[in-house]
């Protein structure tokens, strides 16, 4: 459901003496997130993630039973971030903890918001606080401590502390400028965020220090270098390298490139395997380089799953890291024009990689047999006390006008328009809640992937079909 400021609240914001132009929808995703999880639970009755980065005038009328105000934020990212680790959900946690950071709204441009006194459940959550106007006394300095804190908990939780980065505010406005016309951006209909759709995002911090501050947390400098950077991937999107060739000549040096790096990719990939575990990684693409390999360790009882120095509870999220640090890599080489590539090509490749680990389960469910493959892959799937994890795609799913996805089955989770939101829902149900056996959960998380590579109707038949549904 969209969010609408309510009349009270809009006027309160439009009666604040040269107010900071309103900027709390300017990292959508991350309150879209969040309000996800608050639909799954919120004890305090909290109407939107919105409100909590509003002033405390306006905030005041989606506060529900929270009472301190200047607190409201904190209370937000708090109860959102308990939901996602009772059901075991990393992303959620992750979307959470970014929230915390972000910038409220404040009276003016260069007017620090009031931090909040109260102590949170979560301890990942207390040692953060928010982004402070850029253009407010020593904000360069609080805002880069903010991320680098916010880089920490990201890795205490393995999530890819780079996330932190994508906390950032924008550049500083004029403290003289009356009419409080800031450097910012408010767009509810950007669901990425307006101030990543439009290149206004300043970072507080380089991606090495990023590493630095997670090998803290880690104690192995090595492997958090080696970290996703996600937040340049972000950038990266939509963006094309600085040298091109046309189509038919860039595509044969390309297939030049996979084909001398295929063998290289193999050794790498059989070496790392055989000094830490069977790498399961089976991807051969290399436009800018190799997807790092998966390595399992029958020894690593609760995380067996590693990739580049972070570990894994199931397979499929693994191959999702692989994947993701490889389009990283290869976005880097385009945009630098290292390579005569462009980020498309990269984004296809990555798709191409999540494509190969699902197949691999999809040929075992579908090599023969048909509707009766089919049947027996379900029957030999435990989804514990739960019956239906499947999703659905359809218009008018919570009133929405337009297509979503929502669970089909007995999940409760609200409609979203990025199937990530739902699959990612339902995994997590199925191994905290619903007690499903690992073939189930791994079924899940290679329905997860496989879905990421497809659009609308598609994606749900890709989710669904992993799990013989």
């Amino acid at each position: 459901m969209k969010f609408q400021v309510s009349t009270a609240a809009f006027a309160a914001l439009l009666t604040l003496a040269a107010a900071e132009v309103p900027q709390e929808h300017s990292h959508e995703k991350f309150l879209s997130a969040v309000n996800d999880l608050l639909k799954q639970d919120n004890p305090n009755n909290i109407q939107d993630a919105v409100f909590g980065l509003l002033g405390n005038a306006a905030a005041a009328d989606g506060a529900g039973d929270i009472k301190n105000l200047d607190c409201l934020h904190q209370a937000t990212a708090d109860s959102a971030f308990s939901t996602a680790k009772a059901a075991g959900d990393v992303d959620g946690m992750a979307s959470a903890l970014v929230y915390a950071a972000l910038e409220r709204n404040t009276a003016k441009v260069g007017l620090e918001s009031v931090l909040c006194t109260d102590e949170a459940e979560n301890p990942e959550i207390a040692a953060l606080s928010q982004h402070q106007d850029p253009a407010s006394d020593g904000a360069a300095e609080t805002n880069k401590a903010i991320t680098l804190e916010l880089a920490k908990q990201l890795a205490s939780i393995g999530a890819d502390p780079q996330l932190a980065l994508q906390s950032g505010t924008f550049e500083p406005g004029d403290v003289n400028d009356n009419t409080g016309a800031g450097n910012t951006c408010d767009d509810a209909d950007d669901a990425e965020g307006c101030i990543f759709s439009q290149n206004l995002l300043v970072e507080d911090a380089t991606a090495d220090e990023i590493d630095a501050a997670a090998a803290e947390v880690s104690g192995n400098a090595g492997n958090a270098a080696n970290s996703t950077k996600a937040a340049k991937r972000s950038r990266s999107r939509g963006r094309r390298a600085t040298t091109t060739l046309p189509m038919g000549r860039r595509q044969n040096n390309n297939n030049n490139k996979n084909n001398q790096n295929q063998n290289q990719n193999q050794n790498q990939n059989n070496n790392a395997g055989a000094a830490t575990g069977t790498n399961v990684q089976t991807f051969t693409g290399a436009l800018g380089g190799p997807a790092p390999p998966v390595n399992s360790s029958p020894a690593a009882t609760d995380k067996p799953f590693e990739v580049k120095g972070s570990t894994f509870v199931n397979k499929g999220a693994a191959l999702q890291r692989s994947c993701a640090v490889q389009n990283n890599a290869c976005s880097d080489a385009a945009n630098s024009g290292a390579e005569d590539i462009t980020v498309a090509d990269c984004n296809a490749q990555e798709d191409e990689c999540l494509a190969a680990a699902s197949l691999k389960k999809l040929r075992r469910s579908f090599s023969s047999g048909g509707h009766r493959m089919r049947i027996a892959a379900r029957q030999a799937l435990d989804f514990g006390s739960c019956q239906d994890p499947s999703i659905e795609f359809a218009a008018g799913l919570d009133g929405r006008k337009e297509e979503s996805f929502a669970p089909a089955g007995d999940f409760e989770h609200g409609s979203a328009l990025n199937i990530n939101v739902i699959s990612g829902f339902i995994c997590g149900q199925l191994q905290s809640r619903c007690k499903a056996d690992a073939a189930a959960v791994d079924a899940c998380d290679q329905g997860q992937a496989a879905a990421q590579g497809q659009k609308g109707q598609a994606a749900a038949d890709a989710f669904n079909s992993a799990l013989g549904l």
